[in-house]
């Protein structure tokens, strides 16, 4: 099965052009959607799940027209928005046999099978007593990929989900999102660019409503060797810097700016020849249209 995204627009009521001319395509498995806070992308999720419509553009997942027939799409969608919420008292055993039960599942033996297998998978069978209030930032998010995986979905919708979690919640949460992607298609929307550099085969950089870019990580990247030039400066000297040269991006080292600048010539002065990152490709992207 596949997602195809066909020239999807949005605007909002205020001007905000939200979604501008969007054509994706979305096989089976990790999929990243990179883009800044502001750049569309929830936009675009909410859309495809089917919480708001667009101005015009067409989604069809398989045979099935996203736009129309919204009850087709929920039967085999599962969602983890960026902030979802949850009854704080109920336990993760309970909360899932609900949400099992409004999913469709009436025979109290087969949710229960159901529950316990969503819980071990997401390791949090040893905590389905406990209330979802008492959870970490990181097992949330897990009870969330249970919960977004009750009815055995055929498309994934995961936004920034890594946002606040530690490296080792992240890690597992890594992992989780690669075991289910196997399977079905995952859209992770993020804004940090090693969830989709470690997790995705394909992505696309979206930015003020616009597809930058649509392709492999691993061939953004090899796109820039020999492009990218880096050098530490003085603060003072940053203006300057960025009036001469295409500076893509700095940030301080040890006090001092160290900036990123693409050039498609060698570049002397001082500046040596970066390896590129993923990083380095969102950045170009977003500078080309700033």
């Amino acid at each position: 099965m596949e997602l195809r995204i066909s020239n999807l627009s949005k605007t909002y009521a205020n001007g905000v052009k939200a979604l501008d001319d969007v054509s994706l395509s979305v096989p089976q498995g990790m999929y990243g959607l990179l883009g800044q806070n502001g750049a569309g992308k929830s936009t675009l999720m909410r859309t495809i799940a089917t919480l708001q419509e667009a101005d015009s553009g067409s989604v069809m997942l398989g045979d099935i027209d996203v736009l129309k027939d919204r009850d087709a799409v929920r039967q085999r969608l599962g969602y983890l928005p960026q902030d979802f919420g949850v009854y704080p008292r109920i336990s993760a055993a309970d909360m899932l046999d609900h949400l099992a039960l409004l999913k469709g599942v009436t025979s109290g033996g087969e949710r229960k099978t159901l529950v316990e297998a969503m819980l071990q998978k997401v390791n949090l069978f040893e905590h389905r007593k406990k209330a979802l209030s008492s959870y970490s930032g990181g097992m949330r998010q897990r009870f969330g990929i249970a919960q977004a995986l009750i009815g055995n979905p055929k498309l994934l919708i995961v936004d920034e989900p890594t946002a606040g979690l530690d490296p080792g919640e992240r890690n597992r949460f890594y992992n989780l999102l690669a075991e289910v992607g196997e399977s079905v298609i995952v859209i992770l929307s993020t804004h940090i660019v090693e969830d989709v550099l470690e997790l995705c085969s394909k992505m696309a950089i979206i930015h003020k409503g616009k597809v930058l870019y649509e392709g492999g990580p691993d061939a953004a990247v090899e796109s820039l060797a020999g492009k990218i030039y880096s050098r530490k400066i003085a603060k003072s000297e940053l203006k300057d810097y960025e009036a001469q040269y295409k500076v893509i991006s700095n940030k301080m080292v040890a006090g001092r700016p160290l900036i990123h600048v693409y050039s498609d010539t060698p570049l002397d002065d001082g500046f040596a020849v970066a390896q590129p990152g993923l990083e380095d490709v969102f950045f170009s992207k977003i500078n080309e249209i700033s």
